[in-house]
């Protein structure tokens, strides 16, 4: 099962590095990010569908500073419920410029890198926007499990005007706190 994992891990990296065709999104990133509060952990609360992800629930990401420099990555999940089988991936991210942290790059298997674009952030850090140089991936992120609906659909608005179709966005179910 592991071995499936990275397999797929690996697909998403290697599909993320490659230049697609040009789409109409706006893909820019926030232009501070201080690394130190964006660390810890993440609730996925919306992404497009990808096979890596396919039937996650209770989707997290916790993001921790690893002895040289570089950025440890576990992403978990449940297989098909959120008492199924836990899934879970670890990897590590860098910041290639260091003028703009906004842009990282996550690895997830050997020396293969994918983007990590933080595109919108709150500026207490309570949620954010990843994508990446396509319109091919997208989460929306949270530091609590649950969004508020008026929030979610602003981000979807912001979405909407960068140009991205959020009728393709997975609504992640997350247990209640």
């Amino acid at each position: 099962m592991k071995k499936q994992l990275n397999i797929l891990l690996a697909s998403l990296v290697l599909l993320c590095s490659c230049k697609g065709q040009e789409s109409a999104i706006d893909n820019s990133v926030v232009k501070d990010l201080n690394i130190d509060r964006y660390l810890g952990k993440w609730y996925e609360i919306a992404r497009f569908d990808h096979s890596f992800e396919r039937g996650l629930v209770g989707v997290t990401a916790e993001y921790s500073m690893r002895e040289d420099g570089k950025i440890k990555v576990v992403n978990s999940g449940y297989k098909g419920s959120l008492d199924g089988e836990k899934s879970e991936a670890i990897g590590k991210a860098k910041i290639p410029n260091p003028n703009l942290p906004s842009k990282l790059k996550v690895s997830f298997f050997w020396i293969f890198y994918g983007d990590y674009f933080v595109l919108e952030l709150d500026d207490d850090y309570q949620w954010a926007i990843v994508g990446s140089n396509t319109d091919k991936y997208l989460w929306i992120l949270s530091r609590k499990p649950q969004m508020d609906d008026q929030l979610y659909l602003e981000l979807l608005n912001k979405l909407r005007v960068r140009g991205y179709d959020t009728n393709k966005l997975i609504k992640v179910e997350q247990r209640k706190i």
